[in-house]
């Protein structure tokens, strides 16, 4: 059904759009912003487009830079290498709004204050922008988005024309407190996006990156001014409140990542007590645990240096899901090297622990719901150093 709604989406963009089309003075443009919604990740920030409503012409679009296609030749395999590549579709409005309506999710109208020269270059601009050669753009979380795509059409179509008021927000938060932020219904995504992600979203934002969030957006518009026809006047004209948000606050799930980080320290715990007390050690734990790790961190790795994913670079997650814990685990399944993993294990532990002590002196800011995993894996490669050996002999 999506991919059949995409491909919808994708034809009105191609066929309705081929001819010049003008606007009449009734003719209006607004920015569209859209709540979230907390039942995916990809909703929690809500979403923008461009309305552009002519009642003497008798239409009514949404320009939506949110669209994706399943279709296109080798999408997965793009996705996972970070070249991702939406496109600019353009439909009946209605169409555009009905689904936020239905989940009750807020929808908000900035009518802007434009002269018929100004409404005509971004129409045109935004009807050039639909054609099939120049709809597809390449999409990136924080720097080209939905979001910044409108902020790009207002800046670079009405130019000088436009003075932007950024003085009401003082730029304090980096890239990844603003998803938490946003996140903070969706604990598990939250903590993907943690994981995944590097150094490079730790930095401070600058005001204009802070309109890679549609709320922001909404905040900017209100506070730009444009140049008319005889003085300099707010940029919106008219603020209408097209749908109010009656959404429910999300329970936390039983199956949240304190708790499952928690129940597994704790199964943890008590077998390392019971390999203590018995001398020794359970190995099918420790290839399961330091295996799965050392796969995040071979992902973590192939992220970093074989995409095009650039906010996944530098990552310090590294230190706790460092690869060669695959490794290690594969070889405590052999009797052969007991010296090279009792060594490997005590350099492990060190390293374990010192991220634990300067948890919060990382220049990456970690998730907090991963301090009881790199407990666990502090307790096994501590007790692991100490018995493997003898446990072998």
């Amino acid at each position: 059904m999506k991919r059949l709604i995409i491909a919808l989406l994708v034809f009105c963009g191609t066929q309705s759009y081929s001819q010049p089309m003008h606007l009449s003075e009734k003719a209006e443009i607004s920015i569209i912003t859209c709540g979230p919604s907390y039942k995916e990740v990809y909703s929690a920030f809500g979403h923008s487009a461009i309305r552009v409503v002519d009642p003497e012409f008798g239409f009514d679009y949404a320009f939506n830079y949110g669209v994706f296609d399943f279709d296109k030749p080798n999408f997965y395999l793009n996705f996972a290498k970070g070249r991702n590549y939406y496109l600019l579709a353009v439909y009946d409005y209605a169409n555009f709004e009905w689904p936020y309506v239905r989940d009750n999710r807020f929808v908000h109208e900035q009518v802007l204050n434009l002269t018929q020269s100004q409404k005509e270059k971004v129409f045109s601009f935004l009807l050039w922008n639909a054609k099939p050669e120049n709809r597809t753009y390449r999409y990136d979380y924080y720097q080209d988005n939905c979001a910044t795509k409108i902020r790009d059409v207002l800046v670079e179509q009405l130019g000088s024309d436009i003075t932007i008021d950024s003085s009401f927000l003082a730029p304090t938060h980096s890239f990844r407190q603003k998803t938490d932020e946003y996140l903070d219904q969706l604990p598990w995504g939250d903590l993907g996006i943690d994981i995944c992600l590097g150094l490079p979203i730790d930095r401070t934002m600058s005001a204009r990156e802070y309109m890679f969030l549609p709320d922001y957006i909404e905040a900017f518009v209100d506070h730009t001014t444009i140049k008319s026809d005889s003085a300099i006047i707010s940029l919106v004209k008219e603020k209408r409140i097209i749908n109010q948000d009656t959404q429910e606050q999300s329970k936390i799930s039983f199956v949240h990542p304190w708790i499952a980080g928690s129940g597994l320290l704790l199964i943890v715990a008590f077998l390392s007590w019971y390999d203590w007390r018995r001398k020794k050690i359970s190995k099918w734990l420790d290839v399961l645990l330091f295996g799965v790790i050392g796969l995040i961190g071979l992902l973590l790795i192939t992220l970093w240096l074989f995409t095009d994913h650039h906010d996944a670079a530098r990552n310090f997650n590294l230190v706790w899901a460092f690869p060669f814990h695959f490794f290690a685990a594969i070889l405590t399944l052999k009797k052969n090297r007991p010296h090279l993993l009792t060594k490997y294990f005590k350099v492990t532990s060190i390293m374990l622990g010192a991220t634990l002590l300067f948890w919060w002196l990382i220049p990456q800011q970690l998730n907090v719901f991963l301090i009881p995993v790199v407990v666990a894996l502090l307790v096994r490669a501590v007790l692991f150093s100490t018995l493997f050996k003898k446990s072998t002999e």
